[in-house]
């Protein structure tokens, strides 16, 4: 069983309790504007590229077969058009101009890297945390991949937007500690405009797991001049209310980290010119929503 993955952070304390190992996989349903990692968007491997680390060395020009790397006036140009994502450009780049993104990984490989970290995850209440992208839209090796952490008995968490069928959440239900359910907005105009996806199915899969017992997390990014607004908050309020098992609301403030990335990719950032917030209006943010929710709400 192999899936896609991009990274695997160690030491990860954001993406669940205690200390965890995050194994972000490529590919999801959504576009969110102002998605941090668009490197996950595509379930294919693709290359980054940082023009101003380029040393000029040509490896790249010798070994691409499609001559998708240009030199001319001093300048590297890369020809994506041309590129069929092969890699060999980047098996030599000692610069770290260009590298792939994504690669084919078994969960037997994947599970042996997050084996490493054992002691601290009993120590700290910590384990594996299966991100994205959108995990749920490699199942199979999602599954495989939760079903050998329960096998090691390593707590397990699952980040998600809710975009794939019930029933596969309702299948991996007994493999997963804890789900991180994101709410990336509650007006469904706006969640159409914002996300490309429509509310209606992220919320019937949401109310479905809470209804079959899942601990659940609300993770709520919250960009300025797009979803700060005092009707989202309520709405966000309310929405853990309706909850029997959501155990607390994680407010996550914008950053602009997917700008560069973005860049990387050779594509334009949906959004740009964004200032990341500051610590009270964050504050205020979390304030908002906790004044209406019985559910305990806090930032990262």
């Amino acid at each position: 069983m192999t899936g896609i993955i991009f990274e695997i952070q160690r030491f990860s304390i954001q993406d669940g309790p205690g200390i965890r190992t995050t194994v972000f996989l490529k590919g999801c349903p959504l576009r969110c504007l102002w998605c941090h990692n668009p490197e996950s968007q595509e379930r294919d491997p693709e290359i980054f590229f940082i023009p101003e680390k380029c040393i000029g060395c040509r490896y790249c020009q010798q070994v691409c077969p499609r001559g998708s790397h240009e030199f001319a006036d001093g300048q590297h140009i890369f020809h994506r058009d041309r590129c069929d994502r092969c890699g060999l450009c980047t098996s030599q780049c000692y610069a770290g101009a260009l590298e792939v993104v994504g690669r084919q990984a078994a969960v037997e490989d994947v599970i042996a890297e997050v084996m490493k970290d054992l002691p601290f995850y009993r120590n700290s209440g910590g384990g594996l945390t299966v991100s994205g992208g959108e995990p749920m839209m490699q199942f199979d090796f999602t599954r495989a991949l939760l079903q050998a952490a329960r096998e090691r008995e390593i707590h397990t968490c699952i980040e998600t937007s809710g975009g794939t069928p019930r029933a596969h959440y309702l299948e991996i239900l007994p493999l997963v500690d804890l789900f991180l359910f994101d709410v990336k907005e509650t007006d469904p105009i706006r969640h159409l405009q914002f996300t490309g996806a429509p509310l209606t199915l992220l919320h019937a899969n949401l109310l479905a797991l809470d209804q079959a017992g899942a601990a659940l997390i609300l993770r709520c990014p919250i960009i300025p001049g797009l979803n700060d607004r005092p009707d989202h908050f309520l709405a966000v309020a309310a929405l853990a209310n309706r909850l029997e098992h959501a155990q607390e609301i994680h407010v996550l403030p914008y950053h602009a980290l997917g700008e560069s990335k973005n860049a990387r990719l050779g594509k334009t950032p949906p959004l740009s010119g964004i200032a990341m917030p500051a610590v009270e209006r964050v504050q205020a943010w979390v304030e908002a929503i906790q004044k209406h929710s019985k559910v305990k709400v806090l930032t990262l």
